[in-house]
Order: C-alpha cells, then sequence, then structure tokens
C-alpha cells in the first residue's frame, strides 16, 4: 500500500511530472569509473527488488534512470509487473553513443527500452553536452519524440553556453535540464536562466551526497522544523519548483525524503541556505564538468574551459 502521494506539475510539452523521483545510480551496480578501485562491483538482484518494491510502496512512481549507471535492465525486472501507467520511467543517452552519433544513440534508446521492458519513455535526456555532438543527438531525440517513443525530452548538466549553442537548432523545446542541485552548489544565474526559458530542473545531488548533513546551521534549521536535514534539504528545492530525485537503500529514509508536504520554509532561512555556495565548490564542479562533457570519448582535454559556472 502506498503511503505518499506526490504532488506534479505540467511540463512545457504539457505532460505531467512528479516532482520528487527515485534515483537509480549506484543502486545494485557501481560503474568501473565511479569507484574507489576502478573496477565495477557486482549486481545484486535481491537488493534491488526489495529496493524498488520498497520505494513503490511508499508512492514513488518517478525512477531516474541513464545508460551510464548500467543497470537498466535490473531495474526495469525490479518493476516488472507494475501497470506503465502508474511509472514514470526516464534515461539518459552517455556521451560514448553522442560522441559516436545517431545511430548509435538510436541503439542504445531501443536498449533502454528492452532493458525497462517498456516501449515508450516518459523522459530522455543527453545526458551530457559533449563538444561538437551534443546538437546532433538532441535532434535525434526530437525525432523520437515525433515518433512517439519518448513523451518528453531534455537535457542533463546543461551550462548557459551549452544551451545557447543549442537553442538555435531547437524545434522542440526542452521540457527538463537535470543538473546538480543543493545549497552548497546553487547556481542560482543557472537555474534563474532555464526557468525564465519555461525549462523545469531536475536536482541530483540534491542531499549532497550526506556530506554535510551535520552541518550546523542545517541541523538548527532542522531542528526548528521537527524535521532532519534531509528533509530541509528536499523542501529547499521543492519551495524553489525543481524536481527532488533523492536515492537511498532504506526504507525509513525513503518515507522521510517524501514527506515534505506538512511544511514550509521560511523565506529567512531559504536566504540562509541560498548562501551556503561557495567559490571553492563552484570550481570543483567546474572541474567535473570538463571532464564530465568528454569522458568516455576520444575528445581531448580542456575542451570547453571557457565556460562559466554561475
Amino acid at each position: 500500500m502506498m503511503t505518499s502521494q506526490i504532488p506534479t506539475r505540467i511540463l512545457n510539452d504539457g505532460n505531467i511530472h512528479p516532482i520528487i523521483g527515485f534515483g537509480t545510480y549506484k543502486i545494485g551496480y557501481v560503474p568501473p569509473s565511479a569507484s574507489a578501485g576502478g573496477s565495477a562491483s557486482e549486481f545484486s538482484p535481491e537488493l534491488m527488488l526489495r529496493v524498488f518494491t520498497d520505494a513503490l510502496s511508499v508512492g514513488y512512481t518517478f525512477f531516474d534512470c541513464a545508460q551510464f549507471y548500467n543497470n537498466e535492465k535490473q531495474v526495469g525486472e525490479a518493476l516488472k509487473g507494475v501497470p506503465r501507467e502508474k511509472l514514470y520511467l526516464a534515461s539518459k543517452v552517455w556521451t560514448d553513443k553522442i560522441y559516436q552519433g545517431p545511430e548509435a544513440i538510436r541503439a542504445q534508446f531501443h536498449k533502454t527500452l528492452q532493458d525497462l521492458q517498456t516501449d515508450y519513455l516518459d523522459l530522455y535526456l543527453v545526458h551530457w553536452p559533449v563538444p561538437g555532438k551534443h546538437i546532433e543527438a538532441y535532434k535525434v531525440l526530437e525525432q523520437l519524440k515525433q515518433e512517439g517513443k519518448v513523451k518528453s525530452i531534455g537535457l542533463s548538466n546543461y551550462t548557459i553556453e551549452d544551451y545557447e549553442e543549442l537553442k538555435p537548432h531547437i524545434k522542440i523545446l526542452p521540457s527538463i535540464n537535470q543538473i546538480e542541485v543543493n545549497p552548497f552548489l546553487y547556481r542560482k544565474q543557472t537555474i534563474d536562466y532555464f526557468q525564465k526559458e519555461g525549462i523545469v530542473i531536475q536536482a541530483y545531488r540534491a542531499l549532497r551526497q550526506g556530506q554535510e548533513m551535520n552541518n550546523e546551521k542545517l541541523l538548527q534549521i532542522a531542528k526548528k522544523y521537527e524535521k532532519t536535514p534531509a528533509q530541509i534539504l528536499g523542501r529547499w528545492c521543492i519551495q524553489k519548483n525543481i524536481i527532488f530525485i533523492p536515492k537511498t537503500l532504506s526504507k525509513n529514509r525513503m518515507i522521510e525524503n517524501i514527506s515534505l508536504f506538512d511544511f514550509k520554509l521560511d523565506d529567512s532561512d531559504i536566504q540562509y541556505l541560498d548562501s551556503l555556495t561557495t567559490q571553492q565548490n563552484l570550481e570543483a564542479f567546474k572541474t567535473l564538468y570538463q571532464k564530465c562533457v568528454i569522458r568516455d570519448t576520444p575528445l581531448t582535454e580542456g575542451v570547453k574551459s571557457n565556460i562559466t559556472i554561475h
């Protein structure tokens, strides 16, 4: 039995999108490049079945997947039997296929459909704006939408400069830009820009990977509202009209992360949280961005070094 009903919002293409989702990255599998040892972890089908059964039982319907996560087949198995109309399935095409071009993107898209055991996606994104390749990639997504194979299309990790490079070529407006968002990496200019364009922001790493849960001021704010630090971070996203995508293996935390609608943060607390981003954090993200836009491609280091992260 579901214990929570997640509110939805309408995207610029008229489709409905839940405002909280469930992240699948590193659920049951850790990609080699994402592990400290540089080697992949083994799949755990039992873990995945338990996690997704728990997530469904407490009310999650939006599952955020990706080619790079390399676990879509296992996600599909875990969700098998759930009526398709009750799910919101999203995926992203990775840099290697973006670099290889339209045929590779289409082949990957159909592999994702097969792995997730569905004949359509609710949302498909360009995972990173690969230099010289992302415009062509987005055109493939437009075609997939026109063919009825995906309901909504969008972007991930796009800066303002990336979008302005793409914008003259757009026939179908992106519905989404998924970026890292939390009070410790709050890129206000970027968020404001995309929201003014009518593009909804999705937040990954909204909980800062748990790194700031002992932040003294965050703990004080949580105590004020009788909530957890994670709930404060989630509510901060919601009040900024940003889609919140937490991830956890714990059913109790799943419930915690979804229980955000019985309180509201005061303006003063919002403003304080807005102020926690440091220049050091922005520079760290810029370094990550420069690495990831060319990751798993033959492109060389230093590409897009002139991008502004703000």
